[in-house]
This record gives structure tokens, C-alpha cells and sequence, in this order.
């Protein structure tokens, strides 16, 4: 079987067309802000992959899902990046409708229209925030005539240019001086939302990422999903099942880029067989990894324990896929280094899931109680 046989077939059942119309574009012409990537992505379903068959969605298993990404990452660096806070999103919003929003504005908006209409979904939620939770607000909620004022803002926040929705956490004060977590969805047209320059980098450009402020933005309370306090411990859970798919679709994204590398080795024949055995073998254990997790998310076997093996499963892939990527760039070689962008491109983007939340040094005493018998708790 061929290298990424399986991921290639799985990708063209479930979004066919979409990996050839992605390979007839070169990598510089994909990974450019404003180029076609993310609209080939829409335009082939690719924003139903997570959407349950039941509301009109292609509804793949969480293993599918890693191997689709796997591509992506393969192929378009950025969109795999940028589509991720996506499927977290659909991921996690699906769940809090089917739990808490049944009958709410919520649950209208998102199951009768995020399929039928293609949408893609910008996550305003912490993700990127350091010390925060990956559901705690960003946003903050004031209290006027008929509902409230929001304000606040997501640096980075990908899609920002092509989001039909916005998704995000909102701090709501309550009666007794607390704050409570609510959630929303905004469509991207709604007053007060705008996007400003964020991105620097050449890397993982045409990912979108932006910032997306919310000034003055008005919602009526039934915009609001407040789950109540006797709901607490199931919101937990809930969060911890966002913050394991996340792991999971960052680990397939970025195991695709150093895929490439290795696809380009492998076929150019490059170093000794030994050497180009070593190679496949540490990506595609980078891969198997993240397929195990993948398939212990279709046991439902959530919780803190799963978050434990989400986060040990990420940190391992990042170190696998550091080594992948210097072995794969020396065997290419210098000549095609200097002769093209794409192996420099692919190295530099590769090295962004070092940055991707939570953060090694961060977990490092979480881990640790964990496996002294304790909670585990993300910082």
C-alpha cells in the first residue's frame, strides 16, 4: 500500500474532488492570504465533515476526521490550521445544543443552518489565551434594555475573513456579583463585529488568523445560552471532550505537513533505505497515535482519563514529528532547499504546534498528578 493510501481514500469518500482540485494548485499559491483554499474547502462540503447525518452532515467518525485533516495538513498547511477551530467548534457547539439548547436561538441557528448553508465557524472561545481554559470567556457581557452589550476580542482567530459565524464564550454577571459562562453564536454581519491585522508571519498565512473585536455588539438574552448551575458538572465534562478533539485535529494537521516532507523523501529516494525507514516509520507512528486516540473518542471513553491520553498523545506527536521534520529536511537535501520554498515552508509551519494550547511547560505539573492518582486540571 502506498504511503497515506488510507487517509487519501478515506478524504476522497467523503469529500470527493477536493484533494485533486487542492494538488492542482501550487503550495506558495495556497498557503498566500486571500488564495483558494479555504473556498475549495467550503465549496466541497468540507465544513460538514463533523455535522451529524441527522441535520444534513456528512457526520464522520472522530477517526475519518484525523485522516481527512491528515490530508488537508498534506496538502494545505494553513487550511488544516485554520479549519480546526472549525470542527472544534461544530464539535463542541452540537454537543451544547443536543445537552442545554434545545428550543434557544442557539440551537435554531446552528442546526438549521450551519449545514444547509455551508457556514464556517470562527472560534472566539480562549484557545491561544495563556492561563485560560479553552472554553473560559473572552468576551465580557453588560447588562442594558432588552439584553446586553458585548465586548471584548480573539487574537489570533482563524477564518476571520471567510466565517459566516462567530462562536464564543461570554462572562454574564449575575444577581450575586459572579460571572457566569455563556455561550453564542453571532452571524459574522451582525453590528459591531469587525477584523483587524494580526498575522505577521509568512507561516500559516492564509489560515486568517486575524483579530475579531466585538464592539458594543448587541444580543437579546435568548442569544445567550446560560446552562444552569445544576448543569455544572456535565459542562465540565463537556469541556474536556472540545479540549480532546482539539488535540486531535492539531496532532492530524500537523503530522500532514511533515508528511509532505516525508512523501518527498521517500519518492526522491533520498539517504539510505534504513534512513528512509526510520523516517516513515516515526510519522506514521505520529499518525498511529493519533488514530488511537481518535478510536478511543469513538468508544466514548471521555473524561479526564481521555484528556490525559488527548494531551501525553500530543506532546509525543510534537517530539515525533520535530525529529521527522530535521531528518527529512538533511536527507532532501540542499539543492532542495535552495531550489524551491516549499521544504524551508513546511519545516516553519510544522513547528507552530509547539504554540498550539495547552502548552507543554503549563502541563507539566497537571500530568504529574495525574499519574500520582489526581484530577487532571489544565491550565
Amino acid at each position: 500500500m502506498r504511503f497515506m493510501q488510507v487517509d487519501y481514500d478515506t478524504c476522497d469518500r467523503l469529500l470527493p474532488g477536493l484533494r485533486a482540485e487542492l494538488a492542482r494548485h501550487e503550495l506558495s499559491e495556497l498557503e498566500t492570504e486571500g488564495g483558494p483554499a479555504v473556498e475549495l474547502f467550503r465549496s466541497h462540503g468540507g465544513s460538514n465533515l463533523l455535522v451529524p447525518r441527522d441535520y444534513g452532515g456528512l457526520d464522520a467518525s472522530p477517526l475519518e476526521a484525523t485522516r481527512v485533516v491528515r490530508v488537508l495538513g498534506s496538502l494545505a498547511p494553513s487550511l488544516a490550521v485554520a479549519t480546526a477551530m472549525h470542527h472544534f467548534s461544530i464539535g463542541t457547539l452540537f454537543a451544547i445544543a443536543d445537552t442545554f439548547a434545545k428550543g434557544s436561538d442557539l440551537d435554531d441557528l446552528l442546526l438549521k443552518r450551519v449545514a444547509e448553508e455551508r457556514i464556517l465557524v470562527a472560534s472566539g472561545f480562549a484557545e491561544g489565551r495563556t492561563s485560560q481554559g479553552i472554553l473560559d470567556p473572552t468576551m465580557t457581557a453588560t447588562p442594558v434594555e432588552g439584553g446586553y452589550l458585548l465586548n471584548g476580542s480573539k487574537k489570533p482567530c482563524s477564518l476571520s475573513k471567510s466565517m459566516g459565524l462567530l462562536t464564543a464564550s461570554v462572562g454574564v454577571p449575575q444577581s450575586d456579583g459572579s460571572t457566569a459562562m455563556g455561550f453564542l453564536l453571532l452571524p459574522a454581519d451582525t453590528p459591531g463585529i469587525s477584523v483587524h491585522p494580526f498575522w505577521k508571519n509568512f507561516a500559516l498565512a492564509a489560515a486568517e488568523s486575524n483579530e475579531v473585536r466585538l464592539t458594543d455588539v448587541f444580543v437579546t438574552d435568548s442569544q445567550i445560552l446560560q446552562p444552569p448551575a445544576e448543569l455544572a458538572e456535565e459542562l465540565s465534562e463537556l469541556q474536556e471532550v472540545g479540549l480532546v478533539w482539539f488535540q486531535m485535529i492539531v496532532c492530524a494537521a500537523y503530522t500532514g505537513m511533515v508528511s509532505t516532507l516525508v512523501g518527498r523523501v521517500l519518492e526522491r529516494g533520498r539517504g539510505s533505505a534504513t534512513d528512509r525507514a526510520n523516517l516513515v516509520t516515526r510519522v506514521e507512528s505520529a499518525a498511529a497515535l493519533t488514530e488511537g486516540l481518535a478510536r478511543r473518542v469513538m468508544d466514548e471513553d471521555l473524561g479526564n482519563d481521555c484528556l490525559a491520553a488527548a494531551l501525553t498523545t500530543r506532546f509525543t506527536v510534537q517530539d515525533l514529528l520535530s525529529t521527522s521534520v530535521n531528518e527529512a529536511v538533511e536527507l532532501l537535501g540542499g539543492m532542495a532547499y535552495v531550489s524551491s520554498a516549499d521544504v524551508s515552508y513546511l519545516a516553519t509551519a510544522a513547528h507552530a504546534i509547539a504554540f498550539h494550547p495547552p502548552s507543554r511547560t503549563s502541563m507539566t505539573d497537571g500530568l504529574l498528578d495525574y499519574y500520582a492518582g489526581r484530577p487532571l486540571i489544565v491550565a
